[in-house]
């Protein structure tokens, strides 16, 4: 390899992540890919430090690997079966080459072309090559969440396993909230693990803060997941998915499959689950050090959002779960988050000032 086409970042102070070797085609490719796949994300991890900033990134998009094997719309059976072989090459990268060259073989109906190219021979060699090039570390734990994220999702269709699915007039639901919070929990709480894994390691975070983010990482992860489940009903809808689960549904007469709207009472309890994993959110970034200064960043860049989403909701109230459903915020409000999160990195009592604040406002127009 050209040595002088390559970038390598570290932090020499002893602890295990922090230095990640590539080459400037990867770093490309991993910038370029971010931006196709979730601008949002994107915007998040660029203020994370080097190389947090890279590993997070690849680990985001082998995830995204997962969600485009549920997304597609092949039969259950043939689903599962890429599900091994993504399990397979967590385990053995190098099995990349001629894996991926017989992905590249398949229509992947149901994904847009971006989402199909990272299942083909190009984009995804690149990608398991930029995985294969980590520290031992970091494989391991990208691997062991990606994995469980994976099996997780191989037992979707699966009637005896959670998380468990309903069928009403041609729309796929969750059946119960324990099967909407175990889906929650595969799809983010595994991501959020991940990530808190990742950054107590390269930050060397440690004593008391370590315990407080472990059993807050989950909740945090779900409170974002949850948020933009409510956020896309409409468009979900119209694909015929709904993640709100079966017991919720009933109790408004299915009316919001309709658009239909629903009474208050139930919109209340939709957002209060919300609010509810927001409040864990919250606490984990009051855990974490004010030395881990782009991670914290980052994470106010997914609470703020998440509870200026809801108070958009709540603000909307009559038209959630409507024809008219938009909870999609502003980029005026969306620069505004950056600008609190760069003022109140800092300030954990500024931090949880923030969040009731938002809570208290949602609670308002909710009444």
């Amino acid at each position: 390899m050209n040595m002088t086409n390559q970038q390598t970042t570290s932090v020499r102070d002893g602890r295990r992540l922090t230095e990640f070797t590539y080459n400037r085609a990867q770093r490309r490719f991993l910038e370029a890919q971010m931006k196709k796949v979730s601008r949002s994300f994107a915007l998040v991890v660029s203020y994370l430090e080097k190389p947090l900033r890279e590993y997070l990134s690849a680990a985001y998009l082998v995830c995204r690997v997962v969600d485009n094997i549920e997304d597609c719309t092949e039969p259950y059976s043939w689903q599962r079966s890429r599900f091994e072989d993504f399990e397979s090459l967590l385990a053995e990268p190098s099995r990349a080459a001629s894996l991926v060259e017989a992905w590249g073989d398949y229509a992947w109906p149901g994904l847009t072309e971006d989402e199909k190219r990272l299942m083909g021979p190009k984009d995804g060699t690149m990608l398991w090559q930029i995985y294969a090039s980590m520290p031992a570390l970091a494989r391991q734990v990208i691997g062991r969440w990606a994995r469980d994220m994976a099996q997780g999702m191989s037992r979707i269709e699966d009637p005896d396993q959670p998380p468990r699915l309903a069928h009403r007039d041609g729309v796929q639901i969750l059946a119960s909230l324990p099967d909407y919070n175990v889906y929650c929990y595969y799809v983010a709480g595994t991501v959020g693990h991940l990530a808190t894994e990742l950054a107590v390691d390269f930050y060397g975070i440690s004593g008391p803060s370590v315990a407080q983010l472990q059993l807050t990482s989950q909740a945090c992860a779900r409170g974002l997941q949850k948020t933009n489940i409510v956020k896309d009903f409409r468009e979900d809808l119209a694909r015929g998915v709904s993640y709100l689960p079966d017991e919720w549904l009933r109790q408004a007469d299915y009316r919001p499959l309709e658009l239909a709207g629903a009474p208050l009472s139930w919109k209340r309890q939709v957002v209060d689950d919300v609010l509810a994993e927001l409040r864990e959110a919250t606490q984990y970034v009051l855990a974490l050090p004010y030395e881990a200064a782009g991670y914290r960043i980052a994470s106010l860049l997914c609470l703020f959002p998440a509870y200026q989403t809801l108070l958009r909701a709540a603000e909307r109230g009559n038209s959630l779960f409507t024809a008219d459903h938009n909870m999609k915020i502003s980029r005026f409000t969306m620069m505004n988050c950056i600008r609190d999160a760069r003022n109140l990195v800092r300030d954990n009592e500024a931090v949880l000032a923030y969040s009731r604040a938002a809570e208290e406002a949602i609670d308002s127009l909710l009444i």
